[in-house]
């Protein structure tokens, strides 16, 4: 609630510390998955509106940027056809590939604001969602600790991929894919989004 409430003021970076700490208390807490499936709902609404208000800053600066480049680049361009009568044709090549080379260097610096597929295995073999709270089973496979845990609790005690026996017990948090989404979504702040 104190997520929300900071959220609601405006104060975003508070509110979504507080949505992350309540997520890890959950967890920590064996919480329900529907409150904790909430609070991540709400979390990652706020990360994603984080990511696109920086987002639009960012690629407004890119464009400010690639279209003063450009002028200046044409400006050169005036210069040396100017100065360099009947090597103009030489000139005119260079820039292109000039112009080129900017090109590619402005959609490279475009690219971690450009939504894209989320890595397969950063992603829950059953419901195809970006990982939250990874846990690993002793075949090797991972899941979505409260897709796993529903499926599990529904009586059906083995693995939905490898059909082993499989108990609640067994499953074990998979730290390193959670700090491999960790850190996918600190770069690829469009991949929060809930659609």
């Amino acid at each position: 609630m104190l997520g929300l409430a900071f959220l609601q003021r405006g104060e975003n970076t508070e509110g979504i510390k507080e949505l992350e700490r309540a997520l890890d208390l959950g967890r920590a807490a064996n919480e329900n998955s529907d409150s904790i499936e909430l609070i991540w709902q709400e979390f990652a609404k706020a990360k994603y509106q984080e990511w696109e208000l920086e987002s639009t800053k960012r690629m407004w600066n890119l464009q400010t940027l690639k279209e003063a480049c450009e002028f200046a680049l044409e400006e050169k361009l005036f210069l040396d056809t100017c100065s360099m009568e009947g090597f103009s044709d030489e000139a005119t090549i260079a820039h292109s590939a000039q112009f080129e080379l900017l090109r590619k260097v402005f959609t490279k610096a475009a690219e971690d604001d450009t939504a894209t597929e989320v890595p397969d295995y950063l992603r829950c073999s059953i419901t195809f969602d970006i990982f939250r709270d990874p846990v690993i089973t002793p075949s090797g496979v991972t899941y979505e600790r409260a897709v796993i845990l529903d499926h599990l609790r529904r009586g059906k005690n083995f693995d939905p991929i490898t059909r082993k026996p499989l108990y609640e017990s067994e499953l074990i948090p998979n730290l390193a894919i959670k700090a491999a989404v960790q850190a996918f979504l600190e770069k690829h702040g469009w991949a929060y989004t809930t659609d």
